[in-house]
């Protein structure tokens, strides 16, 4: 009820009016039947009309309708208090029962106006009270101290009260329209943080994507040309190729499903095979060894556990770097892998000996690899290994060695666990 009531405020409004009239009824009952000396009564009836019309229009006009009924009742203070034996101009102003819709209007303009505007609107409530205090009871002949304050009383709290509850409605309304803004910033924020995590999964499974095709893919094709050379002379070296072809290719389906499995339930699946580590380097270098990529692996410091994030980041960072090692680096090539175990993380490099062209400087942040004679990537895999970098607080060092060949050099802070723990 009390919602339908706000949607529908005109007929609260209208209520109110009508309820204003009917205080006066005595008024118009005296009009009706005094038809032909109806002169003293004409002026109450109008005003009761106006003050109703005004509060039917308060929430409007909350303003213009206040200060029209101040003056209203500044002109009823100053003509209708006039002695009772005067039937003139102050039977037509007299005070009127409706004159309660000024308090109306002044709780109206406290809940719906600025505070400076409410008590401006308080002022003149007051200053009028005063007024009437003074006046009214001269005009009835009591001017005893007790019965001006009781005037005071009966006109003063009330106007008082309204004027309070109305800025307790505006500061309720402030409240309510701050929890709504809160609520709608809340959940434009949660909103972007949600899309935020999307598009972070989405570069996640893009680095694994394109790690494991890019890597599977450059096995498989290397070993298809070399079956294809070797079928005519050497066809167990083929029948080796097609074997490794074959093994390869189901690796790459067996992270193709773990991947899609994460892309479909977006959380690890149980039955699938585990992030691969730097455990399983060993296995990474013999499958390079197989391609035609020969590959020394050196591990310095005393080997820990770390964490499944800095393992995968590492394990993913010697595979793309092999990768495109075997994909530019030229006939001949070979490989040096690194890993140091240190108190403050782990260091990963990669060496190649393929043909960069020679630079005046070390390694440096490259962008796409291994210069401009192709030995590198596109950008994707030097970009992935980086984010993988950054994830962890590390850098990343690629660029072409001066005596020729390639490195690509990655530092991984430890985390906290693990410092504590060294």
């Amino acid at each position: 009820m009390y919602a339908w009531l706000r949607r529908h405020p005109m007929l609260v409004d209208g209520a109110l009016a009508v309820a204003l009239l009917a205080i006066g009824l005595n008024v118009f009952t005296s009009f009706l039947s005094r038809a032909a000396g109806a002169g003293d009564q004409a002026g109450p009836v109008v005003i009761s009309l106006v003050l109703a019309v005004l509060v039917m229009l308060r929430r409007k006009y909350p303003r213009a309708t206040f200060a029209i009924a101040v003056a209203i009742g500044f002109i009823q203070l100053t003509l209708g208090t006039q002695s009772s034996s005067n039937t003139g101009l102050s039977g037509a102003f007299k005070p009127v029962s409706a004159d309660v819709a000024i308090i109306v209007l002044l709780y109206t303009l406290a809940a719906h106006r600025p505070v400076r505007s409410s008590l401006y609107g308080l002022a003149a409530c007051l200053a009028g009270i005063v007024v009437a205090v003074i006046r009214w009871p001269m005009t009835h002949g009591t001017e005893s101290p007790q019965h001006m304050l009781v005037v005071a009383l009966v006109i003063g709290v009330p106007t008082v009260s309204a004027w309070a509850l109305g800025r307790s409605m505006a500061y309720r309304r402030a409240y309510y329209v701050w929890l709504e803004e809160r609520a709608r910033r809340a959940e434009a924020e949660r909103d972007t943080r949600a899309r935020i995590a999307v598009v972070a999964e989405r570069a996640r499974i893009a680095r694994e994507t394109h790690d494991v095709i890019a890597h599977h893919v450059s096995v498989i094709v290397v070993q298809a040309d070399g079956a294809a050379y070797a079928f005519d002379h050497d066809q167990e070296g083929a029948r080796r190729a097609i074997e490794a072809i074959s093994r390869t290719g189901r690796q790459a389906l067996t992270e193709m499903r773990r991947l899609l499995g994460v892309l479909r339930d977006g959380q690890e699946s149980g039955g699938l095979a585990p992030q691969p580590g730097l455990a399983e380097l060993s296995e990474l270098l013999a499958e390079a060894g197989l391609a035609g990529l020969p590959v020394s692996l050196t591990i310095e410091g005393r080997p820990r556990p770390l964490d499944g994030g800095r393992e995968l980041a590492a394990y993913r960072i010697v595979q793309e770097a092999l990768t495109n090692t075997r994909k530019h680096g030229g006939l001949g090539a070979d490989a040096a892998v690194l890993v140091r175990y240190s108190d403050d993380g782990l260091l990963v490099r990669v060496t190649d000996t393929g043909h960069a062209p020679a630079a005046t400087s070390g390694p440096g942040y490259g962008n796409t690899g291994h210069g401009n004679t192709g030995h590198g990537d596109p950008g994707h895999g030097i970009t992935g290994m980086r984010e993988r970098v950054r994830l962890y607080g590390g850098t990343l060092l690629a660029g072409p060695l001066p005596a020729g060949g390639y490195e690509v050099t990655a530092t991984l802070p430890a985390s906290s666990e693990e410092t504590v723990a060294a």
